[in-house]
């Protein structure tokens, strides 16, 4: 294959981007990080504005102040920079049985949530886990991820462009081989960090984290039809409660120093009907 000046550029740019970009989560694992993090934190906050005006928020002042309650106490212990953030809550009044945590300290609950996420320790799980996401940055890094693994495939359609031996179909089964074989995985590795890190984090407020399990245990019990793990952006339910247990006794040795020193969390679920 024929490199020319122009394929030659694009390989130096992306070998730079990628060697003065990496850093290292909170979990030890080489992150690959190309945008400034104040730009990251107003795409979260312009996301945040965007669902607070297409959704309605729950009125009922017994359901908001719970998950405050429980969002309240996971942010309360969280280490470094984002332990200085003011977070903003909003529950969402949707059947959806989802949560999130966006860059610039924002945390948003569906409704749905409280009928899977029974307990507060349970929902405590759900929201340090959509918090972890953010202590380690996963947005900045899949936008980084998702525009490496572009640049690569634009250095492959310039060199076919050139002349070079691979062709448009060859092209397209690797966009298709980069998204199963490094954007899915890399997906779920993030997946999984976050539970290692929201696990960690209920246990520091001082709810329960074997309730972590309980949670992925009602989750899998409500879900439909899953495609395999492997076409998956999240790891399978079995597999986050085996890595979850197998996590469990460092977990319980923060619950219990947070016992100890008198966190207790009395957040109070609203009542039936």
């Amino acid at each position: 294959m024929r490199i020319t000046a122009r394929s030659a550029c694009v390989i130096i740019t992306t070998c730079s981007l990628w060697l003065a970009a990496c850093e290292t989560s909170p979990t030890g694992r080489s992150q690959l990080m190309l945008f400034p993090e104040d730009q990251v934190q107003a795409m979260g906050v312009q996301a945040y504005k965007e669902m607070q005006q297409k959704l309605p928020g729950v009125d009922d002042p017994e359901v908001t102040s719970y998950v405050r309650c429980v969002a309240d106490a996971i942010t309360h212990v969280i280490p470094g920079k984002y332990g200085k953030t003011k977070w903003e809550v909003t529950v969402f009044a949707s059947d959806q049985v989802n949560a999130f945590a966006l860059p610039g300290g924002k945390i948003g609950v569906y409704s749905g949530l409280l009928k899977v996420a029974q307990t507060p320790a349970q929902l405590a799980a759900v929201i340090g886990h959509e918090v972890g996401h953010v202590l380690a940055e996963h947005s900045n890094e899949r936008l980084s991820t998702n525009f490496a693994t572009q640049m690569g495939l634009n250095l492959l359609s310039i060199a076919v462009g050139a002349g070079g031996f691979l062709n448009q179909q060859a092209l397209a089964l690797l966009g298709l081989g980069a998204q199963v074989g490094i954007i899915l995985p890399f997906s779920r590795t993030q997946e999984s960090e976050a539970d290692e890190i929201g696990q960690k984090l209920m246990a520091r407020a001082g709810f329960d984290p074997r309730q972590s399990i309980e949670l992925w245990q009602n989750m899998s019990k409500s879900g439909g039809e899953r495609p395999p793990q492997f076409l998956s952006t999240h790891p399978s339910p079995t597999t986050r409660i085996d890595e979850l247990r197998d996590q469990l006794p460092q977990a319980m040795n923060l619950y219990e120093r947070a016992q100890f020193e008198g966190r207790d969390p009395q957040c109070e679920p609203p009542r039936a009907g």
